[in-house]
């Protein structure tokens, strides 16, 4: 039943894929043919009808046609590829970043040409960048981009470089005849089950959709074949999560008494006092750490709340019971930061700070893993080289993780086991800065208990929010221009919601491209998720270094990065992003003494549920009122959700559109452990198969 959609055939089994596109699939977590089959799409599109150029609408995702006028490589930097078609109702304009000369050729003066894309507004014409085409004789000849005789919409899945929507499509498909032949077990009881469609039925209609589905039902999680799986991966979650705290409960820790050998002084050290919130937390961490079940508590706290200083009284309450400690971030530049900051206020005490990353020499690697393993670094802050095997500890009590979502339950998990000695555990404590309203917070966090620092230090300048049409682009530009003048630092950030971070760097690439014309005399530097590791962290230091002006970033932006002299924050096609990960972003302002301001750019005309949202991020700066109103604004007709913000890994569950399951699913969870705890068992493998290994350890 493990197997039930083929979990136990590789990838590279089915026709087709050799192992260069294994290893690109690999990229994307598809390992199996079970993997293939839930890598459900972002989108449809229907691919069937055209639209005349002069009645497309700017922002819109349609089909266009015209005969090519004109085709030109011309240079900016880079070379591009500008195709000029026109119909009878006006020009458009096709642009390729990548491209052949065979395909140059191919787009021929006289062809007629049927391009698929976002319609964009360009200097003179509207234009399409990097659009699905078909290239024909003539106009006459079949002129839709899809095969007409399919009838049934287009699915657009996440992918990354080098893979193709068509050589998913192509798998997805010997995929499903597979699964057809060897059709799966219902894994759900009896009567939950009798609530869905088959689980073979409800996959076909995920991945072909014939033309007469509600496709806004199927995109928003209200179509009867996608709310099966959303109502399986949640139960499976919470499952998972349940059977991990019962778990933890049977476990051995130290049970650590607190002495104030280390924190007295280094309160007394401190140039403020901690607020109330963060006493009152500090206090939970305590009695936890003094009882001997392993404590597994997340400090919830909104941007600048004072996490790091409640970490690092947790840690010194672990030195002083003789205790190493261990600090997790999710980039070496943020784990930089922290070592920095640690450094500062511990060796003052006489207490070793050190760090490991993936940067070091092997000769400095080596030398850590030494001092590690003989107790010697007793705080050790490091990214994920902490996760390998050569990384022993004397005496692990303390393990604190850093921007939970940036990780998950399995890499945490990993870390904490590491500390096991003779069968005592330590002690983990997660932070995160995504605030989430309690009752989904109940149901992310199952396995944790929750504490949340809900007050801001004194002295915290709030950032002031403006709404601006891209109409006013020009003006936006001039008050970069000005910010830059008067010696401040600015972020602009390039937002597209689309399947691949290709397209994602290429828009943020021409958006260099115009702000290097228009403004010559700054210092412009470009990061965007398609970028090596070391480049990114390369161009986060210079920004941080003040030797970059402005930063042009896709949402890749470095969370809690504290550049204090960056005080203006562009966020361009604002609309497309939901509540928390706009506030996330508004975040990298206002962390020093200068007013902040953040600039929502937005293409009209604004949804309602837009324009509340952009209501909200001009009157709170409380990422805990924020997360509340994103409940109250959502319908169920919004996509983006829960799967951006980095709550959970989830394949298909938004846990804001899909709220409503929670109390069900958690009605129906401890019934099917108590009295089917193999069916439990099966839940979780087909969903989580990375989470089982540790329920099962």
């Amino acid at each position: 039943m493990a197997n039930r959609f083929l979990n136990h055939i590789p990838l590279i089994k089915l026709a087709g894929i050799g192992e260069s596109l294994e290893k690109k699939f690999h990229t994307l977590g598809i390992q199996t043919i079970q993997d293939l089959l839930l890598h459900f799409p972002l989108r449809y599109e229907d691919r069937t009808s055209c639209c005349a150029i002069g009645s497309s609408s700017i922002g819109e995702y349609t089909t266009i046609e015209g005969c090519i006028i004109k085709t030109e490589v011309i240079f900016r930097r880079k070379q591009m590829l500008v195709c000029h078609i026109q119909d009878d109702s006006g020009i458009a304009i096709l642009r390729f970043m990548h491209f052949n000369a065979g395909m140059k050729a191919s787009l021929a003066i006289g062809k007629w040409v049927s391009a698929y894309g976002e319609i964009k507004n360009g200097k003179s014409y509207r234009e399409i960048i990097h659009p699905q085409y078909k290239v024909r004789a003539n106009r006459e000849d079949n002129a839709l981009i899809a095969d007409p005789t399919q009838e049934r919409y287009t699915p657009i899945y996440p992918t990354t470089y080098g893979l193709t929507q068509n050589v998913i499509r192509k798998l997805i498909q010997a995929a499903l005849l597979l699964l057809k032949r060897n059709p799966p077990e219902e894994i759900l009881p009896e009567p939950l089950a009798n609530q869905f469609l088959s689980a073979f039925d409800s996959l076909n209609i995920i991945h072909n959709p014939p033309i007469d589905t509600d496709i806004a039902q199927l995109s928003n999680g209200d179509h009867p074949a996608i709310k099966r799986f959303i109502f399986e991966e949640l139960l499976a979650y919470h499952l998972s999560m349940l059977t991990l705290k019962t778990d933890n409960q049977k476990q051995q820790a130290y049970a650590m008494q607190v002495n104030q050998h280390y924190i007295e002084p280094f309160l007394a050290s401190l140039p403020f006092k901690p607020t109330n919130a963060q006493q009152r937390v500090v206090k939970d961490i305590y009695q936890d750490m003094a009882k001997s079940i392993p404590m597994m508590r997340l400090i919830q706290g909104d941007v600048g709340s004072g996490k790091t200083l409640v970490a690092a009284l947790a840690a010194l309450n672990a030195i002083e019971n003789n205790q190493q400690v261990v600090l997790m971030a999710p980039t070496e530049i943020l784990a930089e930061q922290h070592y920095n900051n640690f450094k500062q206020w511990f060796e003052p005490l006489g207490i070793s700070v050190d760090w490991l990353s993936g940067r070091l020499t092997a000769k400095n690697k080596k030398d850590r893993y030494e001092r590690i393993k003989d107790g010697d670094i007793t705080m050790l802050i490091g990214t994920h080289a902490v996760f390998v095997d050569k990384v022993e500890f004397a005496k692990l009590g303390l393990v604190i993780i850093d921007e939970q979502h940036r990780f998950g339950v399995n890499q945490r998990l990993t870390l904490w086991q590491k500390g096991i000695k003779e069968q005592i555990y330590p002690h983990q404590l997660i932070m995160t800065a995504t605030p989430i309203p309690r009752t989904l917070a109940m149901t992310v966090y199952a396995d944790l208990d929750v504490s949340v620092i809900d007050e801001l230090p004194p002295g915290r300048t709030p950032i002031t929010t403006v709404v601006i049409p891209n109409s006013r682009r020009e003006e936006i530009i001039e008050k970069v221009n000005q910010a830059c003048l008067d010696n401040r630092q600015v972020y602009w950030v390039c937002t597209l919601v689309e399947e691949s971070e290709t397209l994602d760097a290429q828009a943020a690439e021409m958006l260099v491209e115009e702000l290097r014309e228009k403004l010559p005399h700054l210092s412009i530097a470009l990061v965007h998720g398609k970028m090596k590791s070391d480049e990114k962290q390369s161009v986060m230091q210079n920004f941080k270094a003040g030797k970059t002006q402005l930063l042009v970033a896709t949402t890749v932006i470095e969370v809690g990065v504290d550049v204090p002299n960056a005080s203006l924050m562009i966020i361009e096609n604002a609309e497309r992003l939901g509540l928390a990960q706009l506030h996330q972003l508004r975040g990298r302002v206002g962390r020093g003494s200068a007013v902040s301001h953040c600039v929502l750019m937005y293409q009209a005309p604004l949804s309602k549920v837009a324009q509340a949202r952009m209501k909200v991020m001009r009157e709170s700066n409380d990422g805990f009122v924020i997360a509340q109103k994103d409940l109250e604004i959502r319908g169920s007709g919004e996509i983006l959700g829960t799967r951006q913000m980095g709550m959970a890994n989830f394949k298909v569950v938004d846990l804001i559109r899909d709220q409503h399951l929670i109390s069900e699913i958690q009605k129906a969870s401890l019934p099917l452990l108590q009295n089917s705890p193999q069916m439990a068992e099966q839940l979780i493998a087909c969903w989580l198969p990375d989470r089982q290994k540790y329920i099962n350890a």
